[in-house]
């Protein structure tokens, strides 16, 4: 079966390799990441990054595990890290190849002697595992392993001290460590009863993330090792590694850990199982019974809007209602005031409370409407109410012409939302059109929860405004001449930017455009907005359109913004042309999804990045792994499923160049524990 694979010169060349990176999660907010060289080029890179408390941070607390395989006395070092521009080591050259699935595994060929390399995170738990497999040799073999620790947040750099606890504490069949106060213990075990540590703490310097360079801040890094394990190995022979915040009690309780947790892997086998896979990393479990979504790897953490735009397709979409329902009782356990907490608050994101409305949508058509009501109802309303009241003095709030105005100095309230040096990168203070649109759609829905549930007062008290705000909506926004409607409207008068913004008027269940202005909309959409990577942020025919990446943070913020594309506003544009052509659409919706293939190669194998560049070939940028992109994808999957449901899926992965391999599932290998003779 076609699978994500690739070859001994792929990997050999470090320009195609480095920029192809590898994730793997715990589902409670820690995550494995690299290249699939095994080489990190960000700071955020690393074996083991996770939370160590209830904050919303995670850790770098292993950031990689160097391999030496000796024989006659012969070192060769399997790793491969940057030095202020030079390789050293160089072990990309003994990889022979790289698979995904069921999870990362890379093999190693030096002369005679063939080394399989299996990375596993476990779920739920702070614990990664390497199976190491001694596939061929032909003369005694001994395996050393040297782990480099950082103890740092992820978004920082660690640099040589002497306040680093060098010391490394015996645990059964390993080692534990803890550099600095306040950071949990890193247990670093064996599943081979006879191997052994040996003391040897050093500090490596200089460290180079190319990645960081690339985005404008430092990145240079000072990393510790406090010593190596070594073993021999037979051929045949499989030792795990493992890395957890916990001891493991035995070797035989690492074994049974790992053959328990590899059986329960799915095989990403094409690209929907891809997708599937990379959606189920985003939701992430808390302490406290708290179940929340991660925006983007490696660096976001939890933002309220992105959960709600990718809610239905990283749950619904799989059929995993529960998981939905699960986020949304602990956003909305968090309400005050008819407002969210943090990030999903008016008082930041101006539009964050009205998706909510959007979500309870798609999750409607698998519970029914009478358990939205009863189960959210109250919080719809008092949200309702709290727009209509105003948030944060009056700066988002219900005008009297039915429309919501969002303002505030130094902050930017739509999902346009950069902010540097205390402006806003695109500033959109006024009346902005999603906004606008998302609010017709959140008073529409709830009254006609509110007539089928028999709430009389509500039905009363708000079955006036959807008029209200649809004519004063067109009137302000469509510009009949053109055909498309305004970004925002502020005291200055209209900003008639064509920006992909508009496309969510259209997509919603509830639209102010009538069918005619709808088709107008779409074809402007087309022409100036549409790529193969998504919808534009901006058309190319604006001044301040930036089409390509830039090195200055501040230049890359503006162009993320002012020209990039973006995958999620994809959602609402193949929603609307569903609605106008059926499933005459349907082949076009294919073609739109069938022209992501390749990413799932390109940049972090198997998910899909945050945005990408507004000109051809249209370079992925932003987080390499990101939940709107995913979910965007997902969600007209879902569509297209809707509207052509016997239609089976593909089975296709293309990939760029070069041609890829297909691969077969190898069998499973037990784990061979060799004890110390007594």
């Amino acid at each position: 079966m076609p699978g994500l694979k690739f070859d001994k010169q792929e990997l050999g060349n470090l320009e195609y390799s480095l920029q192809r990176e590898m994730l793997a999660t715990d589902r409670r907010g820690g995550y494995m990441s690299t290249t699939i060289v095994g080489c990190n080029t960000r700071k955020y890179h690393g074996l083991i990054v996770a939370p160590i408390d209830s904050s919303n941070n995670a850790y770098v607390l292993l950031s990689s595990l160097d391999e030496t395989i000796v024989q006659h006395d012969q070192s060769f070092n399997l790793a491969l890290h940057r030095f202020r521009g030079v390789y050293e080591p160089r072990g990309h050259k003994y990889i022979t190849d790289f698979e995904y699935t069921p999870c990362p595994t890379i093999t190693y060929r030096v002369g005679g002697v063939i080394l399989r390399k299996e990375i596993l995170w476990i779920h739920k738990r702070t614990q990664m595992m390497i199976r190491y497999t001694l596939v061929d040799a032909h003369s005694e073999t001994t395996l050393r392993l040297r782990p480099f620790l950082a103890f740092r947040n992820k978004h920082e750099l660690s640099k040589a001290n002497m306040y680093a606890n060098v010391r490394s504490y015996p645990v059964t069949n390993g080692v534990k460590n803890r550099l600095y106060d306040g950071f949990p213990w890193l247990h670093m075990q064996l599943s081979k009863d006879d191997a052994k540590f040996v003391p040897a703490p050093d500090w490596y310097y200089d460290f180079e993330y190319q990645k960081e360079l690339e985005r404008g801040y430092e990145g240079y890094e000072d990393l510790l090792t406090t010593g190596y394990f070594e073993m021999n190995i037979k051929k045949g022979e499989s030792i795990i590694f493992s890395a957890s915040v916990d001891e493991m009690p035995s070797g035989e309780a690492i074994c049974e850990a790992y053959e328990t947790s590899v059986a329960r892997r799915t095989h990403k086998i094409d690209f929907e199982s891809c997708l599937h896979h990379s959606a189920r990393q985003f939701i992430i479990r808390r302490p406290g019974n708290r179940t929340e979504v991660m925006s983007g790897y490696p660096w976001y953490g939890k933002a309220g809007r992105s959960a709600f735009i990718s809610l239905p397709g990283l749950t619904l979409e799989q059929g995993y209602k529960e998981d939905c329902i699960a986020v949304l009782d602990t956003m909305v356990g968090d309400m005050h005031n008819g407002d969210f907490a943090g990030s999903a608050s008016a008082e930041v994101a101006a539009d964050a409370p009205l998706w909510f409305f959007w979500t309870l949508q798609q999750l409607e058509e698998h519970i029914g409407a009478q358990a939205i009501w009863e189960k959210y109802g109250a919080a719809m309303k008092s949200i309702l109410t709290a727009y209509r009241r105003g948030f944060f003095g009056g700066c988002v709030a219900m005008h009297t012409n039915g429309l919501i105005w969002a303002a505030r100095e130094g902050v930017a309230l739509t999902w346009m939302d950069s902010v540097m040096n205390g402006q806003p990168v695109t500033p959109r203070a006024g009346y902005a059109v999603e906004i606008n649109a998302l609010w017709y759609n959140a008073v529409s829905y709830a009254l006609e929860l509110a007539k089928k549930m028999g709430d009389k007062e509500f039905e009363k008290e708000w079955k006036a405004l959807p008029a209200q705000i649809q004519k004063s909506f067109v009137d302000m926004f469509y510009l009949s001449e053109e055909g498309y409607l305004a970004d925002y409207v502020d005291n200055c008068g209209k900003k008639d930017f064509i920006r992909c913004n508009q496309i969510i008027a259209c997509g919603l269940k509830y639209t102010m455009l009538n069918e005619e202005q709808i088709v107008n909309v779409l074809r402007v959409v087309r022409q100036h907005l549409l790529t193969p990577a998504g919808l534009r942020s901006l058309s190319p025919r604006n001044p301040m359109f930036e089409s390509t990446y830039k090195e200055n943070p501040i230049e890359q913020e503006a162009a993320s913004k002012n020209g990039a594309v973006w995958v999620w506003p994809l959602m609402f544009y193949v929603k609307a042309c569903f609605e106008l052509g059926g499933a005459n659409y349907v082949a076009e919706a294919e073609s739109i999804v069938e022209a992501f293939d390749e990413e799932l190669q390109t940049k972090c194998v198997g998910s899909l990045s945050e945005r990408f560049e507004g000109d051809p070939p249209h370079a992925p940028r932003g987080s390499v792994s990101h939940a709107t992109s995913v979910a965007g994808l997902l969600f007209i999957n879902d569509l297209i499923k809707k509207y052509a449901p016997k239609k089976p899926a593909r089975k296709s992965c293309k990939k760029a160049a070069p041609k890829t391999e297909c691969s077969e599932e190898k069998p499973k290998r037990k784990c061979v524990r060799k004890s110390v003779k007594k």
